[in-house]
């Protein structure tokens, strides 16, 4: 029951009960009677005023209430001339400016996190009280392959090779991942306590350009000390040894020794020629991006192998679109790339195998398989490490260049061995 209810209701049995006993003096006193009768009218209109006065305040501040409850604070009141109401109008006005004040502000650094969160290259993934996703930024969404309609999903539902591994990292300790043998990431789990529950969030930093342009740099500067080194030598050695070749023996004289210098003089150039391929990594020229065909390249790149693979026994298939697939690429450096790929394939397999060359277009991709050798898993994380080679005479430097040239398009790639199939996949996604 309502105060304004109870009040009414009062009024109305007090002036009713005094309207029934003045009525009893209608007969005995009519001066008494209207003098009565005119109290009870005037106590009507005091009733009334009194009704306003404590009423007026009460809806007054239930409307008030409602525009709270609305979260509606443009609402404010004039004064009506009454002391009480005044104050109270003047209280209430006060509050609402500063909640207008305070939600303006909590609305300005609330959509200046957001954007931050958005255009930070930190991965960060935000999850709700019951451990699903409740904010993923676009760097995140990318580290681990993660769709637009992720509200409210859990991170099981991704396959990113990442996630297992981020699940056994414990709260509050940065923790160093690998990932294919390619990508490191720095990751950090932390909780924060939100209307009173554990809410957990994900920082992912993406370490692998950074790691990548810093290895260059150092294995940069000690190639070039070296070729510097060795080129000086050799240039000075062999030309002694071409005159010593030419001029310091007779026909038949020390056939022996002249065969051992020219022997020393070829190991001199092949030095030469092992020095420049670990130079050919310094002098990579930047891509020169322009539209072209990703299916062509693949198709010419893979018949230049296929005289050679036939001498070997291997088979090359190819399951490529006739149409064009469309990219932005440097067509001579990704051609050196797919190259590289290929010969890896035919020196995987030896002899007596089989390599695809697949592509798509939706999205733009590519993968050369073959069912040789395969890599064993306890190398697998160490085979785009510079100068790392299984081969025994290898350099280590053909999957440091297509790493440099793949990492130069944006692409995402990785090279695995399918454990239940056996094939070796090298798949490359352009972005």
């Amino acid at each position: 029951m309502s105060l304004k209810f109870k009040y009414i209701l009062f009024v109305t049995i007090i002036h009713t009960v005094l309207i029934l006993v003045i009525y009893q003096w209608l007969e005995e006193n009519k001066w008494l009677f209207l003098g009565a009768e005119i109290l009870v009218v005037f106590s009507l209109l005091l009733s009334y005023q009194l009704y306003k006065g404590f009423i007026k305040p009460i809806q007054l501040m239930q409307s008030g209430v409602d525009a709270i409850a609305d979260a509606d604070f443009s609402i404010k009141y004039t004064k009506t001339g009454s002391v009480e109401i005044n104050n109270l109008i003047e209280t209430y006005n006060q509050m609402i400016d500063q909640l207008r004040e305070e939600r303006i502000l909590m609305s300005g650094q609330s959509y200046f996190v957001q954007n931050l969160i958005e255009v930070t290259p930190l991965g960060i993934i935000i999850m709700d009280y019951n451990g699903n996703l409740s904010n993923v930024n676009p760097s995140a969404a990318k580290i681990l392959g993660i769709e637009d309609n992720w509200n409210e999903k859990s991170l099981d539902q991704y396959p990113s090779e990442l996630i297992p591994k981020i699940q056994l990292i414990p709260n509050d300790t940065p923790t160093l991942v690998e990932v294919n043998g390619i990508d490191k990431y720095k990751v950090q789990i932390n909780e924060v306590v939100h209307q009173g529950f554990k809410r957990k969030f994900i920082l992912i930093d993406d370490l692998s350009t950074e790691m990548l342009k810093t290895q260059k740099e150092a294995f940069g500067k000690i190639i070039r000390m070296m070729a510097h080194e060795v080129n000086n030598s050799m240039g000075a050695v062999n030309s002694i040894l071409d005159t010593v070749i030419e001029y310091g023996f007779d026909d038949l004289q020390d056939a022996s020794l002249k065969e051992s210098l020219e022997i020393a003089r070829d190991r001199n150039v092949g030095l030469g020629k092992f020095m420049a391929n670990y130079a050919s990594i310094l002098r990579l020229p930047k891509p020169q991006m322009q539209k072209m065909d990703l299916a062509q390249l693949l198709k010419k790149s893979g018949q230049l192998f296929v005289p050679k693979a036939q001498e070997l026994d291997i088979s090359i298939e190819f399951d490529i679109p006739k149409h064009p697939v469309t990219i932005f690429g440097d067509q001579l450096l990704l051609e050196q790339a797919i190259s590289n790929m290929i010969k890896n394939a035919i020196e995987s397999i030896h002899e007596d195998g089989d390599i695809k060359i697949s592509c798509t277009e939706y999205p733009s991709s590519f993968t050369i398989a073959d069912n040789g050798k395969g890599i064993p898993d306890k190398i697998a994380h160490k085979i785009f490490t510079p100068f790392f080679s299984t081969k025994p005479t290898g350099q280590g430097v053909g999957l440091m260049l297509i790493r440099d040239i793949l990492t130069s398009h944006q692409t995402d790639f990785s090279l695995q061995t399918d454990p239940d199939s056996k094939w070796t996949e090298f798949k490359v996604k352009f972005n």
